[in-house]
């Protein structure tokens, strides 16, 4: 009995003749090893351009979170200024109807001389009050306006000309310890350590967003209070001005 052939494949020969040429020792090898290499540095260089970028844009949405939080506190100031200002048109208001009620009737007038003046609010420093946001907001803002020059740094009209291979330099003076978990390839260690530098960044700039929105949220509900506590205000404020009105149409 004849012994069966070892490929029914009638294209088998033409494989193992294409194939033979790329085992680990042919020319096939070393250029599909080359290839490969380049490739993980492709990959790899793309990445760390990739976490590169969202950390720019995480330094921009902070810097944004920052112009947001100064334009809220101005608006604070604006807000503590209009209610300082009812509350001085209203003492005002007090006294006009103190002075109707002495032109109306000599007992009127008996009746303010005994009453106790009201208390006089004292003039404001260089006419403006200082006003500053809650303390989570504030120690948010200073510490993301530490980041400033680390914007400018990642923003590609801002970044300087000679900062270029400041990463790869940086990224040279890891300890022993730290190089032993990356590659011995100098170059792809290079933009491993990249990577996790940018990482890094990223997740502190993370914690600086949330700190940003957590006072953002507390100014603001604060701000609702002021806003209602000014509304109620001012419609008492409406009131008392249409009943002094009244009382002066019957002098």
């Amino acid at each position: 009995m004849s012994a069966l052939p070892r490929s029914y494949n009638p294209f088998a020969e033409d494989e193992e003749e294409d194939a033979a040429p790329a085992g680990p020792g042919g020319a096939g090898g070393a250029e599909r090893q080359r290839y490969l290499q380049q490739e993980v540095l492709r990959r790899t260089a793309a990445t760390a351009d990739s976490t590169t970028r969202s950390l720019s844009l995480l330094y921009e949405s902070e810097r944004i979170g920052v112009a947001a939080s100064e334009e809220l506190v101005r608006q604070g100031e604006a807000l503590k200024r209009t209610e300082q200002m009812v509350d001085k048109m209203d003492q005002d208001l007090k006294t006009s109807q103190r002075h109707i009620n002495s032109i109306k009737s000599v007992w009127g007038g008996l009746v303010n001389y005994f009453k106790a003046k009201p208390p006089e609010s004292k003039p404001e420093q260089n006419g403006a009050p200082e006003y500053y946001g809650n303390s989570r907001l504030k120690e948010a803002m200073m510490s993301s306006k530490e980041q400033e020059s680390k914007y400018q740094e990642s923003h590609p009209n801002l970044r300087k000309l000679d900062n270029s291979d400041n990463d790869f330099n940086k990224a040279d003076l890891v300890s022993s310890v730290q190089s032993d978990a990356y590659p011995k390839n100098q170059q792809l260690r290079a933009y491993h350590q990249k990577i996790d530098t940018n990482l890094d960044e990223m997740s502190s700039g993370l914690s600086r967003l949330k700190s940003l929105a957590l006072g953002l949220q507390t100014e603001i509900e604060e701000q609702d209070d002021m806003l209602d506590r000014l509304t109620k205000k001012v419609e008492t404020l409406d009131v008392n001005i249409k009943n002094t009105d009244r009382k002066v149409r019957q002098l």
